[in-house]
């Protein structure tokens, strides 16, 4: 839609002594940024707040008009303005590339400062145990919403419910002990075996079955659509744990 020419805009949002509304405040910002004028009128109460609703018949705030055209509230305005919004069942990589992006900054910076070289065997184990130690995190936020969501698609998960409340755990032990390189006896066995599972699980249900579901890898609340980022977390599991193996037989 093209944008007003006179570059002026009218916004509605609380203004309340004990709430400011964080979407008026981004709102204002974006339209500022834009170049546009902003005509700003606070709600200061709730019932100034239901008044203004019932009145326009709108469910939220803020509203912003631009001219005598009723935009919306924020949402509305950035997709007004043409930005990329993504709906709340919209699947995203973006939790996925955030984990794997600061897991590779702390592996880099962690062997420079412990080996003096960036790039190395002990720079690829890092990341791959930091990994999966941020990746448990996810998961441990919210163990019950996890494994609800791991049981759509793990086949341990489904023989013995239980082991998709186990799993998070399990990963979190051999991340942070991989990360240290101690414990190998334990930590290899752990990495190779839930590693293996999941791999399997997830090349059955995506490749052979062809489903379309959401991986549980960032967490029961993910957006992130099974497939090679949940198969790249546990075959990097299956690495770790095979590599780990083999230095305790050199």
């Amino acid at each position: 839609m093209p944008r007003d020419t006179a570059k002026t805009a009218t916004l509605y949002r609380m203004m309340m002594e004990d709430h400011l509304c964080p979407f008026g405040l981004k709102a204002k910002h974006r339209l500022e940024a834009e170049g546009y004028e902003v005509d700003d009128h606070g709600l200061k109460t709730r019932e100034e707040t239901e008044a203004f609703m019932e009145k326009h018949g709108v469910p939220t705030t803020p509203q912003i008009w631009i001219g005598d055209e009723r935009i919306g509230g924020y949402d509305d305005l950035r997709e007004w303005l043409g930005d990329d919004v993504k709906g709340e069942d919209e699947t995203s990589y973006q939790p996925v590339i955030a984990i794997f992006g600061v897991a590779a900054g702390l592996a880099l910076a962690i062997a420079w400062g412990m080996t003096g070289e960036v790039l190395g065997i002990r720079t690829v184990e890092l990341f791959v145990a930091l990994s999966m130690a941020i990746l448990a995190i996810q998961k441990l936020q919210d163990v019950e919403s996890f494994s609800t969501m791991f049981l759509n698609y793990d086949l341990l998960a489904r023989r013995w419910v239980p082991y998709g409340r186990v799993y998070p755990f399990g990963e979190a032990l051999a991340g942070v002990l991989m990360a240290g390189a101690v414990l190998p006896l334990l930590s290899a066995p752990v990495a190779l075996f839930i590693g293996t599972v999941g791999a399997v699980s997830v090349f059955k249900a995506v490749y052979i079955e062809k489903r379309e579901l959401k991986c549980a890898c960032v967490g029961g609340d993910s957006n992130v659509p099974l497939g090679f980022v949940s198969l790249t977390e546990n075959l990097f599991m299956m690495g770790m744990g095979l590599w780990t193996f083999i230095k305790l037989a050199l």
